[in-house]
Formats: C-alpha cells, structure tokens, sequence
C-alpha cells in the first residue's frame, strides 16, 4: 500500500476491501482516529473568532495545533501497522531446517509480534489524547457545531477501541509474560479513560442541545 497521506479515500477503501493483507483492521483504527482528530480540529477553527470566544482563544488555538499534530501521527501508524505486518509474515516465512534456523525463526517472530502490539497500542493511545482534545472543544466550543466534536469524540473511542482488539490478538503470541501483563493493564486503564471522558462528552452534547 502507498503511504495513507499520498492516497485517496477512495483507493484506500478499495485495497481495505480486497484480500490483501494490508491494510486492515490497524490501519482503518488509525485512521478513524486521524478522522477524529480532523474534526476536533473543525470545531476549534469554528469556534476562533466567534463572540463570546475571546476568553479561550488561546486554549482553542492550541487545540488547533494539537488536533493537527494527532491527525498526521494517527495517519504514519497506518502505514506503521502495515508495515509492522508485513515483518510478522516474513519471520513467519523463514527457514526452520535446522535448530540454528528454528531458534532465528521463533525469535525474529516473537520480535514481529511485539512490534504489532505496539503499533496499535500507539494508535489506542494518540486516539485517547484525540478523545481528549474533543473533551476540552466541547466545553468551550461553538454550540452551533457541537455535534462535529460529538462525533470526534465517538469516532475517537471507536478508534481507540478498535487498536486494542488488534494488540489483543498479538499478545496471544507474545512468549514474555511481563510484557503481556504491561500491556493488559495499559490497555484496560486507556478503555476506562475514555468510556469515562466519552460519557463527559455525550452528556455535555446532550445538554447544550436540550
């Protein structure tokens, strides 16, 4: 696949529906999360130079900057995820003749599969600061175009929620049990955080627009 910045919608939906390896589930969560940070960054340029904004018009600028910043990370760990897989396959792939070459294989494997959790442990991540990026817009920001930092915030925990079934299903893989055990409670603290901050942000939505 070429680089998610330099194609369109369009191609990457056709090679996401194929047969092909890649992408797949790793990199649609990233860009989810891509597509959440984009419109938490919408609310905040609707929000810029409205009356009644001047008192947090530097919070939302930064939140600006933010947004943009998450958008172009959460879109290189699409590719990230690719490639990540691409590696898992080819240690897969290696020569398992000899004991010298089976104990290579197992290795350079179990190297792929740590790789492949963190990459959508990254995107999990980045797509919690999104979700709480969309927790600060949506208190200060436009009431006319709240619900485009509602969605941000529901796409944002989707995308979150997304990448941790894909760490999931590595660390059935992984051999290093410490590992595992980080990565398990890693994983359950970032899906209470945003069940939490999403609540926030549905209940607030709900409120500006009783």
């Amino acid at each position: 696949m070429e680089n998610l910045s330099t194609i369109t919608c369009g191609t990457f939906l056709e090679e996401l529906a194929s047969k092909a390896p890649t992408p797949g589930g790793g990199a649609a969560s990233a860009l989810c999360g891509a597509v959440a940070a984009a419109l938490t960054a919408m609310l905040a340029n609707l929000t810029v130079g409205k009356a009644g904004s001047e008192e947090n018009e530097q919070q939302t600028a930064q939140i600006i900057v933010a947004a943009g910043k998450l958008r172009e990370e959460l879109t290189a760990l699409a590719d990230d995820d690719a490639a990540v897989f691409g590696k898992f396959m080819a240690a897969y792939k290696m020569p398992k003749t000899t004991d010298e070459e089976k104990a290579a294989r197992t290795a350079a494997i179990q190297q792929a599969a740590v790789a492949a959790a963190d990459v959508p442990m990254q995107i999990a991540e980045k797509s919690m600061e999104v979700l709480l990026l969309a927790r600060r817009i949506i208190v200060i920001g436009n009431p006319n175009a709240i619900s485009d930092g509602t969605v941000s915030a529901i796409v944002a925990r989707a995308a979150l929620r997304s990448a941790l079934y894909n760490v999931k299903i590595n660390l059935g893989l992984i051999k290093d049990a410490a590992y595992v055990e980080q990565a398990a409670a890693k994983m359950q603290t970032l899906e209470a955080k945003a069940l939490e901050t999403e609540a926030f942000v549905l209940a607030r939505t709900d409120e500006i627009l009783k």
